[in-house]
């Protein structure tokens, strides 16, 4: 198909008919602060919702200075903003080795500018329980799906549906979110708070019933956040591989020419990763230009 016609595409068409596969797209974040915000969201939702948009800009500005991303949520369906203070957040540590996850509610926005953002990106659960009293830790995974139209009508026209089909399975558990990045894999969601992503996703409700498990779902996985985009394409293939589906079993670290990739059993493997570009191209989103598809290939080089 010519670049002409991929743009005229919506992206979540054009990145099909490119082959562009979904693992290895997931953006890096260690761990993810989110923030209630109803009523309309911006392309720039921070700044741009009805959010102070000062507030925001620097609210945005601490997290990514510790490697933290911000995302805006709100409850599936119409959700007009009544203009209280009192939000919901969420504040989930990725890495497998000490996931977790605080909800509840603070007293206004303002309460995230005392959030103890270094202990966030450190994992220190305690630390960052004692700079947010109010919100509470548990053990059930949260789901947020992508719906902001303002920056790509794909993730609200087909997100959407996925969150209020979830929604109506796990009603305190779904969360429509401002931005997963990877527009094109619409509907995009993410879980936490083991940081999982998936794209292309029809059903929800398989990705929260794995989680409950203590598992992970592979259909439509884009990777972890906790990883880089070569070690997301490691731990899918030694999960692939080898049938590993628990969700916090594998540790990926770098090392020499290759991943190291260890399970909680101790086994490990050495996988090495190679990208290239296909030769397709694809736009980002919707209206954009036409970039290169990237794609990746693993394998397995001992195993011990």
């Amino acid at each position: 198909m010519s670049t002409e016609a991929l743009e005229a595409l919506p992206c979540t068409e054009a990145t099909t008919a490119a082959g562009e596969a979904l693992i290895g797209s997931a953006p890096g974040a260690i761990a993810w602060v989110c923030l209630e915000q109803n009523g309309p969201w911006g392309a720039k939702a921070w700044t741009d919702s009805h959010l102070d948009a000062e507030l925001g800009a620097r609210i945005e500005t601490v997290a990514g200075a510790h490697g933290v991303r911000p995302s805006l949520i709100r409850r599936p369906g119409r959700t007009a903003d009544t203009g209280a203070d009192e939000r919901a957040v969420l504040i989930g540590y990725t890495h497998p080795d000490g996931s977790w996850l605080l909800t509840g509610t603070i007293s206004s926005p303002a309460v995230l500018l005392d959030l103890d953002w270094a202990s966030v990106a450190a994992g220190d659960l305690a630390a960052v329980h004692g700079s947010v009293p109010s919100l509470e830790p548990t053990t059930e995974s949260h789901l947020l799906v992508c719906t902001n139209g303002t920056r790509d009508t794909c993730c609200a026209r087909l997100g959407r549906p996925v969150a209020a089909h979830a929604q109506a399975s796990y009603p305190e558990r779904v969360w429509e979110v401002t931005h997963t990045s990877g527009h094109r894999f619409a509907p995009t969601t993410v879980l936490l708070p083991s940081g999982t992503l998936h794209g292309r996703v029809l059903d929800a409700t398989p990705l929260l019933a794995a989680a409950d498990r203590g598992e992970l779902e592979l259909t439509g996985y884009r990777g972890r956040s906790t990883w880089s985009a070569g070690a997301q394409v490691a731990e899918d293939h030694v999960r692939r591989t080898e049938g590993i589906l628990g969700i916090d079993d594998l540790v990926v670290v770098p090392d020499v020419d290759a991943w190291t990739v260890e399970h909680r059993d101790g086994r490990r493997w050495w996988v090495a990763v190679r990208s290239y570009e296909s030769g397709e191209t694809r736009p980002e989103s919707c209206g954009k230009v036409a970039k290169p598809v990237r794609l990746f290939e693993a394998r397995t080089v001992s195993r011990s």
